[in-house]
């Protein structure tokens, strides 16, 4: 069974985002269009439906990290700013906008609230894990099953190697000892 963690990581995002836009409980809400997602960041998002996309990330971290709060998911979302010839710092990401999608995949019953010893937060439903299963199953099957990178960088190198390539022979010092052999009554017949 494929999981999260066997596809690429943006490409899970982009379909999980597809997947949780026909999901009625998640919605931008209407001062999206003008809010940053951070104090490090000097303009707002310029894609539209940037919404699903974060809510789609928040659900991948609350599947793989869980359980995770808003705190934690503020951090990384957080970045550096650039404070002109100040020093960077970095700063955390914006908390009202997690905090409002872990609300609305709460609603849509993708994630819950629980406590696992002394760690407290969302943690990834069925539901919500079957969604990102799905979509990383239909990302598995909509691409080949490709080479390891090195093989299939340097495949026709490999294969043209191979072609060109000898038979394989015994070791060198039996080679020389066998060129010694046939040497040695050539120059014997010559006195």
């Amino acid at each position: 069974m494929t999981s999260a963690y066997d596809v690429p990581q943006q490409e899970l995002v982009e379909k999980a985002a597809q997947e949780l836009k026909s999901v009625s409980q998640i919605k931008p809400p209407v001062w999206s269009a003008f809010a940053k997602t951070g104090m490090h960041k000097e303009r707002p998002p310029m894609q539209a439906d940037w919404w699903y996309y974060r809510a789609a990330s928040v659900l991948k971290y609350v599947y793989k990290l869980g359980p995770v709060g808003v705190a934690k998911l503020r951090i990384k979302y957080g970045g550096r700013k650039n404070r002109g010839h100040a020093p960077e710092h970095t700063f955390k990401g914006s908390g009202n906008i997690v905090r409002k999608i872990l609300q609305q995949l709460d609603a849509a019953g993708l994630t819950k609230q629980t406590s696992k010893g002394t760690h407290k937060g969302r943690i990834v439903t069925p539901k919500g894990k079957s969604l990102v299963d799905k979509a990383a199953s239909q990302i598995r099957q909509s691409k080949p099953r490709e080479m390891p990178k090195m093989e299939a960088k340097h495949a026709d190198k490999l294969a043209e190697l191979k072609a060109a390539a000898p038979a394989p022979t015994e070791g060198k010092q039996k080679q020389k000892k066998k060129d010694a052999k046939e040497a040695v009554p050539e120059t014997q017949a010559a006195e």
